[in-house]
């Protein structure tokens, strides 16, 4: 069912947000404008990196300034003109890099003031898009490597820059202001938060939602899994958890409501599987395509890797579901849904044929901004073949959309590329990461409580993308030794070793070799690991394990901090995707949050699996096997934290599935897990069995 308004037919789901930005003509066109020159920029034209880079922060410090003022009325005049001067500035600085090194790298006058008017409007712009908690950290980063670094005792003492240095590396440098963070969220980023915007306004997600209904309606808590499935599908592809919540809880929390479900519940439910749609492939809301960047790994590797952990999440919510319908007596089937072949044929073409040539094509070998040009084309044809054609003004409105959808994010990762420079600069990812596995004590587990716990505080300043960047500079390294030096320690336990890396042991731990010859266990191998220098580690690392290994074992580590940088959206005290839903719902938000963080269990459980099993780095048969047996687990802890079946659980009941879940998802020897498979199967007939004796021999009413 759509809205029409001007021209096209807009979906219902994003009628409203539609509506509102054509009331600004100037900020709609500038923002149709923006986004077909990035469509241009990243499909057909030859533009420099850095200039694409610049030319993006440009553009959307002007959207940034006009959209977010910075007080009342009075003061809107001076917000048209900074933002303008902001703009000016920037384009400035494209032309100004020649000369620049052509003095040998001297800065006259209108450099220096424009380069400082453009990183105090990356400061401002931020601090007004998402508070001061990046600001904050942009300044004290800036100021660190120019003045206080030397002040500091111990290894994060800096020597300092000049503040010609400084402004020169911090506009120009590779990791800066307009570095790779910039070209990612230029290229990637933009693509796909604009493929995103396309599939919307072509009716996608009015798609997904009959879809869902479709798959889910008549089962056991209905509603609720219609919303998993919904918000998992739309999330993908909106970029945005948030977005995704606002877009699909105003049709699902409402759903779920109607169905009997508590308010905070559903409210919960709908932040949780937003916040799960960024975890699911193919696009993962960008993420597979940044992590591809960052990472140099193939991106259908990555994609391929993280369909069976995402499907756990999904799961465990689902779970949670089934758990609470019966707890809440929600038994009986809602409403059938729509037939589904009928609804593929009718309204699904806009969205199957254009994920699947994505997909197609990046499994092919082109590139994912290639890939995401056609596809955003494929979206634009394939809509003519269904009710709601795409015209030139639901053109217009996709891009306009794209533009003002990816407003905060552009902004937002330009600055913190600021910050990334300021940790290249310094070195103080290499130290961070140092520290992370000194307090970790050799810990990968406790390693990963300390990265979910900066991830929070990152997440309530940052969105998913900028956190996981952030994090990952400062603590991918260490994950990714902790992990490495395991494999590392299970070689030198098995013996065999060659004349090289014996070389490289004699001169780093000339004490090994005669315990070597004697025999280590896997203890012993890794502590003689933890005790070796860094480099000579490092050096030990490639003659040990084999380069694929060593490659998943990366991806993993990058992985546990892509999951875990997600938590902020459901966790207390600021979860944006819950404040959300809570407005929805009309419920508290606070304890909404609560619940919604209760529900997204797995964002924790599943990183676990990433460290400790061989879900990401063992081929398809031993993801399969993980995620059977996690699988059962899940069931079993979501069983546990509700305390219902399909009656209500006991403290002994209780306390027994939360042995099951434990034992299921803790890697421990396949026979272990089969039995603890098999107690969980028994014991589920035994209350299964219970509860119709107990139903048999009850009075009927009435």
């Amino acid at each position: 069912m759509g809205v029409t308004t001007g021209w096209s037919p807009v979906p219902e789901s994003i009628a409203a947000e539609v509506a509102t930005l054509r009331q600004n003509r100037l900020i709609y066109w500038l923002c149709a404008a923006l986004a077909a020159l990035h469509f241009w920029f990243n499909s057909f034209g030859n533009v420099d990196a850095q200039d694409m880079n610049i030319i993006h922060f440009a553009g959307f410090a002007l959207l940034c300034g006009l959209l977010n003022p910075l007080a009342n009325a009075r003061w809107r005049k001076f917000d048209i003109a900074f933002a303008l001067l902001t703009s000016g500035a920037a384009i400035y600085l494209i032309f100004a890099q020649d000369p620049i090194y052509a003095r040998g790298v001297k800065l006259i006058a209108s450099d220096w003031i424009f380069g400082v008017l453009v990183i105090v409007a990356a400061i401002e712009y931020t601090r007004r898009a998402t508070g001061w908690i990046i600001p904050v950290l942009i300044i004290l980063s800036l100021s660190y490597i120019t003045w206080w670094g030397e002040l500091i005792p111990g290894v994060f003492r800096f020597a300092g820059l000049s503040l010609e240095t400084t402004l020169f590396r911090s506009i120009y440098g590779d990791d800066a202001l307009f570095g790779s963070i910039a070209r990612i969220s230029a290229t990637f980023v933009f693509m796909f938060i604009l493929f995103g915007a396309f599939l919307l306004r072509s009716g996608a997600g009015d798609f997904v939602i009959h879809l869902s209904r479709a798959l889910a309606g008549r089962m056991v808590g209905g509603p609720g899994v219609v919303a998993v499935i919904a918000s998992g599908l739309t999330g993908t592809i909106s970029g945005s958890a948030i977005a995704n919540t606002a877009s699909t809880g105003v049709i699902t929390i409402p759903m779920m409501k109607k169905a009997g479900f508590p308010a905070r519940f559903a409210a919960g439910v709908e932040a949780a599987a937003s916040t799960g749609g960024q975890l699911m492939p193919p696009i993962m809301g960008a993420g597979a395509f940044v992590m591809a960047s960052y990472t140099q790994i193939d991106y259908g590797t990555i994609v391929a890797v993280s369909l069976i952990p995402a499907l756990l999440y999904f799961f465990s919510l689902a779970f949670y579901i089934r758990f609470e319908a019966f707890k809440q007596g929600l038994t009986q089937p809602v409403e059938a849904g729509p037939a589904i072949l009928p609804l593929l044929f009718r309204d699904g073409l806009s969205f199957v044929v254009p994920v699947t040539l994505l997909i197609g094509m990046l499994m092919w070998g082109f590139t994912p901004v290639y890939a995401g040009a056609f596809a955003i084309l494929a979206v634009i044809v394939s809509s003519w073949f269904t009710p709601k054609k795409m015209g030139p003004r639901a053109v217009l409105d996709a891009l306009a959309m794209g533009a003002r959808n990816m407003v905060t994010t552009a902004v937002l990762l330009c600055a913190v590329g600021l910050v990334v420079n300021v940790i290249a600069t310094a070195g103080i990812g290499n130290t961070f990461s140092l520290m992370i596995t000194e307090w970790a004590g050799g810990s990968l587990l406790i390693a990963i409580v300390l990265v979910a716990l900066a991830s929070l505080v990152l997440g309530m300043g940052l969105p998913v993308t900028a956190s996981y960047i952030v994090l990952a500079t400062l603590s991918a390294p260490a994950l990714f030794a902790l992990m490495a030096n395991g494999e590392m320690a299970q070689v030198l336990a098995a013996g065999n070793l060659g004349d090289a890396p014996k070389a490289v042991l004699m001169l780093a731990a000339p004490d090994a070799l005669p315990l070597l010859d004697q025999g280590l266990n896997y203890e012993q191998a890794l502590a003689l690991i933890e005790s070796m220098a860094v480099e000579n580690v490092a050096l030990l690392r490639p003659m040990l394990v084999d380069e694929q290994v060593l490659t998943l074992q990366l991806l993993a580590a990058h992985m546990i901090i892509f999951w875990l940088s997600q938590d902020s959206n459901v966790t207390p005290p600021v979860c944006l995707c819950s404040f959300t839903a809570a407005t929805i719902a009309k419920t508290p938000p606070m304890a909404t949050g609560f619940t919604s963080w209760k529900l997204a269990k797995g964002l924790y459980v599943v990183p676990v699996l990433f460290a400790y099993t061989p879900i990401l780095t063992g081929g398809w048969f031993s993801a399969l096997e993980v995620g059977a047996f996690a699988l059962l687990g899940l069931y079993a802890f979501a069983s546990a934290m509700q305390g219902h079946f399909r009656a209500p659980l006991g403290i002994p009941a209780r306390a027994l599935m939360t042995l099951l879940a434990l034992a299921l998802l803790w890697p421990l020897p396949l026979l272990a897990h089969v039995a603890a498979a098999a107690v969980l199967i028994a014991f589920a007939a035994l209350l299964l069995r219970q509860q119709r004796a107990r139903l048999a021999t009850s009075p009927v009413p009435g």
